[in-house]
């Protein structure tokens, strides 16, 4: 499946896209922030790439102008999320690179896979949450109309090997219609 905004092309991740993605998740600014670590290698992003960003739902943002990766959108359906929710719903987790914060672009996205989550695959409610400290993705949630619902403290992270505050939120469909 293949997404297009006005901006923005989302689309699936290919090995090919490994040097980019290293390029933007290398930055410590942006892997910690949402919970991984930086990436050490081309090959360290192209075995992420086969591994993680290969899950069903899984896009790479990228600019239309180039179609090169920029960051990456999912969701995660039912027990595929971290957060225990039903199958009838999903959870959406996004980054993009350093040089493309502040420009609007993740909320693009978010909004685009909100619609196929609704209209296509049916789901009756997507959360979202954002670590302690992670203002900008406190911000997306905010501007797509997700709703703050709770807080989970102490939350053990062992792709980080800490302990984390996250905040979740919430917008159901019926929510969104009203948009």
């Amino acid at each position: 499946m293949i997404f297009k905004t006005k901006r923005l092309t989302l689309r699936p991740w290919d090995v090919l896209d490994a040097e980019n993605l290293y390029k933007y998740a290398k930055d410590p600014s942006v892997g910690p922030i949402a919970g991984w670590p930086v990436h050490t290698s081309v090959e360290n992003s192209k075995e992420i790439i086969k591994t993680v960003l290969s899950e069903p739902y899984t896009y790479a943002v990228c600019l239309k102008e180039d179609n090169k990766a920029i960051g990456s959108i999912g969701i995660m359906i039912g027990e595929k999320s971290n957060i225990g929710i039903s199958d009838d719903e999903g959870e959406i987790g996004y980054w993009i690179g350093v040089p493309f914060w502040g420009k609007g672009l993740i909320p693009e996205a978010v909004r685009e896979l909100m619609k196929y989550a609704f209209m296509d695959l049916g789901l009756k409610k997507l959360w979202c949450g954002h670590f302690e400290s992670n203002e900008n993705s406190k911000r997306v949630q905010e501007k797509c109309r997700f709703i703050y619902k709770f807080t989970n403290k102490d939350v053990p992270w062992p792709l980080m090997g800490d302990i984390r505050t996250e905040h979740i939120s919430c917008i159901s469909k019926d929510e969104w219609l009203k948009r």
